[in-house]
């Protein structure tokens, strides 16, 4: 029974729940991008470029025997996901700035020194 305790503490930390929400969203978010590259930029970007080489699909595009055209696709997702992380990392970084924008609390010590000199000053009056 212990190890099924333990086991279930270990699951429920934040962190765990955390990073297993981030991987369903990353999967997610990579069928979209799959999607926005397959469906939106290929058709609407790539495709001049196809017809130039006589491919219908990026898949189909080969030299010889080597399929390169899954392998630019990949890229492509790749640099989708890439531009859109650093997006979201900006914004975040953004974020904890205006957090951290406030002002410094006065060190201790500071405080101190300050009660002593007022408390100097009312003494000698």
């Amino acid at each position: 029974m212990g190890m099924l305790r333990e086991f279930r503490e270990f699951a429920m930390k934040g962190n765990v729940i955390d990073l297993a929400v981030a991987v369903v969203m990353g999967g997610a978010f990579g069928a979209i991008v799959s999607s926005f590259v397959d469906d939106v930029i290929t058709p609407l970007l790539l495709q001049p470029a196809l017809n130039a080489v006589g491919a219908k699909d990026i898949g189909a595009l080969t030299w010889g025997t080597v399929k390169y055209g899954n392998f630019l696709a990949a890229i492509i997702k790749f640099i989708v996901i890439a531009f859109v992380l650093f997006l979201f990392v900006k914004g975040m970084n953004r974020m904890i700035k205006k957090k951290e924008a406030g002002p410094a609390p006065t060190p201790e010590d500071v405080m101190l020194l300050r009660e002593i000199r007022d408390t100097l000053k009312n003494r000698n009056i």
